[in-house]
């Protein structure tokens, strides 16, 4: 792969640089080659590494497969090499470089995927060289637990775990009338495996209109805490619309949306109850931070889009977001895990990691 330290030019920025600074970014796509369904089998999550004169370094996750490593590797790594890493404010003036940079191709998608992988690798490297991790960087009593919701369809595993709440992921498979009475032999199967207070909720996975939403939750309406990705995140005219419509099930939204920029157009419009933004995609801990400000001014609770991961946990356990956060137990074998130290869901909390930064390394080094 190519390397920045032999390819490039030194910058200035007209000042003197901190005692950190980026020697090397490196980047790698572990699932390439891999039978990943979807779009997820070229474009799935990155890795990517920061080294420092400083013998400091940091992990970060990022998007877009082997198409994101090329945008780090061959355009981003040469506005990186020199800079200093010594602050949050340092990694929000390099995130809005990197930004500006890739303006002409970027804005969205692949780019700012990209951009998150390198933006969590700074934040991961800063913690590490002050010895602290990056839930201690954003809040000053971050919390030791947090709750856990599953995503998947195991509910007896779930209630074994200890989970209150679980999501089902539900499309149509056969028509609007199957998905209505599959939506509602899943609230009562749920509820009678994992009991009356447990908290419910649907991912559409942009599958349904707004007239099935309708459908769906009229007779759930006692049930439902939400519904997720109901529509194209295009559409938000429409989404606005629906909203108030699907009252008091909350309409849910967001991890196909990047940077405050977007979720400032979902401000203006009213568009979604609670906000789902995924900060290995949206532009990592620097655009989540901006984001969840926003949320908060604006009164709408955030709920990180697979916040249960190492990536977003450090922000819910800042407080930046609800004390909520998904858990995919299909994908969270141990073996099977790139990172060593994610923590686990026990009794249906994740604990925090322990050591510095976010609290993981690769289980295979780059």
């Amino acid at each position: 792969m190519p390397d920045c330290r032999s390819e490039g030019q030194e910058l200035t920025h007209g000042k003197e640089f901190g005692a950190v600074k980026i020697t090397d970014i490196r980047a790698v796509y572990p699932n390439s080659g891999r039978p990943l369904s979807s779009w997820r089998g070229e474009f799935w999550q990155i890795i990517v590494r920061v080294d420092t004169d400083t013998g400091a370094h940091g992990w970060g996750y990022g998007g877009g497969g082997s198409a994101a490593v090329s945008i780090v590797e061959r355009h981003l790594c040469h506005h990186l090499r020199g800079r200093s890493v010594d602050s949050p404010e340092q990694i929000a003036a390099i995130w809005d470089d990197l930004y500006l940079e890739s303006t002409p191709y970027g804005r969205r998608g692949l780019a700012i995927l990209a951009l998150s992988g390198v933006d969590l690798a700074l934040w991961d490297c800063l913690a590490r060289s002050e010895g602290r991790r990056v839930c201690d960087l954003l809040s000053e009593a971050p919390l030791a637990q947090v709750i856990a919701y599953a995503t998947g369809s195991d509910l007896s595993l779930f209630r074994d775990r200890g989970y209150t709440a679980t999501k089902a992921s539900l499309r149509p498979d056969r028509g609007d009338d199957e998905m209505v009475e599959r939506s509602q032999a899943w609230v009562m199967e749920a509820r009678r495996v994992m009991g009356a207070e447990t908290r419910l909720m649907i991912d559409a996975y942009m599958g349904w209109s707004a007239v099935l939403a309708q459908r769906v939750a009229d007779p759930l309406r006692d049930e439902l805490f939400f519904v997720e990705d109901v529509l194209l995140p295009d559409l938000v005219e429409e989404l606005s619309i629906l909203r108030p419509q699907l009252h008091p099930v909350q309409l849910a939204g967001g991890e196909h949306d990047v940077t405050d920029y977007a979720f400032a157009e979902l401000e203006r419009h009213r568009a979604l109850d609670i906000w789902q933004p995924d900060v290995t995609w949206c532009g990592g801990i620097t655009a989540a931070l901006r984001i969840a400000r926003r949320a908060q001014a604006a009164g709408v609770p955030v709920c990180w889009h697979r916040g249960g991961e190492v990536w977003g946990l450090h922000l819910i356990a800042a407080g930046y977001g609800m004390n909520l956060a998904e858990f995919h137990e299909a994908s969270r074998v141990p073996e099977s895990l790139l990172f060593e130290g994610e923590p686990l869901v026990s009794e249906g909390v994740l604990n925090m990691p322990e050591s510095a930064g976010f609290g993981v390394r690769p289980r295979h080094p780059l």
